[in-house]
């Protein structure tokens, strides 16, 4: 569902005030902890700081613009973001240039077998799958055809393999339901999921997609 609005993505505010949707705001406005959920499966040491992984399609870049301005300035945040972008397999991303402009932290395009550290951003390079195995970002060749590409799903689920309950994954602007499966993957393992207000969003469609798969919060503990 395409929605006209200019300039930057914004949250929602008091009755006729918008205001920057910063990064606190999306998780104040659009996200519901999930709880944790028991894993079965044996698990492999995680990182011994939160990675954060972000999905966005169409609408993508005035809310990463947002997210990252949105961020404390003077403060590292002692996480690693990894950026999942649908993106043109022919041009090259603009996406890793613009978070340079609003982070103080390093800002990469991944290369293959590249190791996450803290206080950085990876950002998925054009026509690649990219997975996260043993802490290190793997890219792949894909294996569906363009136009069936679900990248965020398959990063979103090797993260909750990877990383168990550490894991947190976030999904903004964008169609169609990408992300969706990768949710429900990282909360299988207890990890923490979010979508943004889809009221802020240019294209609401996946935010919604995820929403539709958290607990509703009974009206009497709201």
């Amino acid at each position: 569902m395409r929605k006209e609005k200019k300039g930057k993505a914004h949250a929602v505010g008091a009755p006729g005030e918008a205001k920057p949707m910063a990064a606190q705001e999306i998780a104040a406005n659009a996200v519901e902890p999930q709880p944790a959920a028991a894993s079965t499966t044996a698990a492999s040491p995680p990182a011994s700081f939160p990675i954060v992984g972000i999905g966005a399609s169409a609408g993508g870049l005035a809310a990463f613009e947002a997210f990252f301005s949105g961020m404390p300035a003077a403060a590292d945040p002692g996480m690693a973001f990894v950026l999942v972008q649908h993106l043109d397999p022919n041009h090259k991303s603009i996406l890793t240039d613009l978070i340079r402009r609003y982070t103080r932290m390093q800002v990469f395009e991944v290369e293959d077998g590249m190791a996450v550290q803290p206080n950085c951003a990876y950002i998925i390079p054009p026509n690649r799958d990219m997975a996260l195995l043993k802490g290190a970002l793997q890219l792949l060749e894909p294996s569906a055809p363009r136009g069936r590409r679900l990248p965020i799903d398959f990063f979103f689920r090797s993260l909750a393999q990877d990383q168990r309950e550490r894991a947190i994954g976030i999904v903004l602007s964008g169609t169609g339901s990408d992300g969706t499966q990768g949710v429900r993957a990282i909360k299988a393992e207890g990890g923490m999921v979010m979508a943004q207000n889809p009221d802020s969003t240019e294209y609401d469609g996946m935010p919604r997609s995820v929403r539709g798969t958290f607990i509703p919060i009974p009206a009497a503990i709201r």
